[in-house]
């Protein structure tokens, strides 16, 4: 009886090697312009409804709803606020400006963006939060083109398609909109993470309709790096693709 195991388990290494193989070779992903692989996706996601029902596993988690909009409700706009006075003060977020926040949840950053004025702030997940949060997928975003003049992100790491999140970003964008992300570079994300960002230069290779307007530090809920992006100008666009 023994030697029939054996002699089954060496036979079905092979096939096994196969299929561990085939599963890393179809969930490795290197986003363009990145050949250091300072952006990694992780492995393990077979199609893209397993990749949703996992981000979805956190988005309808009960106790963490229940954080969101209880303990850490006031503490997290606050944080938010703060933030954003300060993209105020450099001219980057105005009043008048159109926002939008991506993976917004149930809307910390939405009103806290409406608390310092910005009244025309809507955000965008998965599962909608009335009336501060729209029904969406970060990868295809089900806004028009040139909607917004600012947006604000600090879920880039749940990104599968990184190439698609941010080519949504600057579709929807306004010419000259502002995109402000935040990330963490010196600490991997938590579990429900679909990559892990070692640097900005992907990033900066990813917004190819953008330019860096800066990069610092910041103490965001795990996230230590804030990165903002100014969309080009059309007639910019057209002197850069006539250039190439």
């Amino acid at each position: 009886m023994l030697v029939y195991f054996v002699i089954s388990l060496i036979l079905s290494l092979p096939l096994l090697f196969f299929f561990f193989f085939f599963c890393f070779k179809t969930n490795t992903y290197t986003p363009p312009g990145n050949p250091n692989s300072d952006l990694k996706i992780r492995p393990g996601y077979t199609t893209y409804k397993t990749y949703i029902q996992r981000q979805l596993n956190k988005t309808l988690n009960p106790k963490l709803r229940k954080i969101w909009t209880t303990r850490d409700w006031d503490r997290k706009i606050q944080v938010f606020a703060d933030f954003f006075q300060v993209l105020k003060q450099e001219n980057l977020l105005f009043n008048e400006s159109k926002a939008l926040c991506i993976g917004a949840r149930v809307g910390q950053e939405v009103e806290a963006l409406r608390r310092i004025g910005v009244s025309d702030s809507v955000g965008m997940d998965l599962v909608p939060y009335p009336p501060l949060v729209v029904e969406g997928d970060f990868h295809r975003q089900p806004f028009d083109d040139g909607t917004f003049d600012f947006e604000f992100s600090n879920v880039f790491d749940h990104a599968l398609f990184p190439d698609k999140f941010v080519g949504e970003i600057e579709r929807t964008l306004k010419p000259g909109g502002i995109c402000v992300l935040h990330v963490a570079l010196s600490r991997r994300a938590d579990k429900y993470s679909a990559n892990d960002l070692y640097s900005v230069k992907p990033l900066v290779n990813l917004f190819t309709n953008s330019k860096v307007v800066h990069v610092r530090k910041v103490d965001g809920f795990g996230l230590d790096t804030e990165v903002v992006f100014r969309k080009i100008e059309k007639q910019d666009q057209e002197v850069i693709r006539g250039s190439r």
